[in-house]
């Protein structure tokens, strides 16, 4: 069915069955992740434990129940992420062309790889310099550190997956190129001004020193750089899509005239044919 013969009853209609099919799957995920959960926090917390010398406390009862369904929920969604990518995917594909279509869907599994790539390096990388430099300033204050297991997850939480998204940016400039909604001449346009927002993200999620700043802002900065080669590639793709588009549209338009010209002369011969 025609995508702009849809109802808005029939759109809706589609939007729950594409979020059924995800709530299902999101459940059956969660299902196995409590399995998965309590490994997962001993790695986090011993690695911390070991690197940083930290001991984590709980200060309330429920703390830990908290964490253990905090982690269930987040490893559920990052092992769901593909299918709701795919049912995004479905629920928009009507009102694309058939060749935006195949190229579209190929965008899901580097989605996933960059989302798994941008949790590894705040993980890895981002999250192991700020304990290291919040540790530090905490000595040189002569102040002892007393932290909950709930506190030290939150944080570990609101820093690490922000930069799974973060890590989306060439699939989403490409998607958008791939469109003809972005043009990659305005990423080059606005660039300077793309850096000034990346290094004050960059200072606000790292320590504030200046190493640490550029150990974070260089990886953003390469993300953008990759991002407008990646999206010129998808804009090209575009103009060629839309070019012939086009050319079919033409050519459509000049064989419906033909047509009309033949069946006009046809009717007039007819009128010849039946006066006489």
């Amino acid at each position: 069915m025609n995508p702009k013969e849809l109802t808005v009853i029939e759109h809706i209609e589609e939007l729950r069955k594409r979020l059924f099919i995800c709530a299902i799957f999101f459940v059956l995920a969660l299902v196995g992740s409590f399995y998965v959960a309590e490994p997962i926090i001993k790695f986090i917390q011993h690695t911390g434990e070991k690197e940083q010398h930290l001991t984590l406390n709980a200060f309330n009862v429920g703390d830990p129940l908290t964490v253990y369904l905090e982690v269930t929920f987040i490893v559920a969604l990052i092992v769901t992420s593909p299918i709701i990518l795919y049912q995004l995917w479905a629920f928009i594909t009507p009102g694309l062309h058939e060749t935006e279509r195949k190229a579209t869907l190929k965008y899901i599994p580097y989605a996933f790889l960059l989302f798994i790539g941008g949790l590894s390096f705040g993980y890895f990388i981002l999250f192991p310099n700020i304990m290291n430099f919040m540790m530090k300033l905490s000595n040189e204050l002569e102040i002892q550190q007393t932290i909950g297991i709930n506190e030290y997850f939150s944080f570990l939480f609101k820093l690490v997956v922000p930069f799974g998204l973060i890590f989306q940016l060439p699939v989403v400039t490409l998607f958008l190129a791939r469109l003809g909604i972005l043009n990659p001449k305005l990423m080059v346009k606005f660039r300077k001004y793309s850096y000034f927002v990346l290094f004050v993200l960059a200072v606000l999620l790292a320590p504030p020193d200046f190493i640490s700043n550029l150990l974070i802002a260089i990886p953003l900065f390469i993300l953008y750089e990759v991002s407008i080669v990646i999206a010129r590639i998808g804009y090209k793709k575009y103009e060629i899509a839309e070019a012939v588009r086009q050319q079919e549209e033409k050519e459509e338009a000049q064989k419906q005239q033909v047509e009309a010209l033949l069946a006009e002369q046809r009717r007039q011969i007819e009128e010849m044919s039946n006066q006489q």
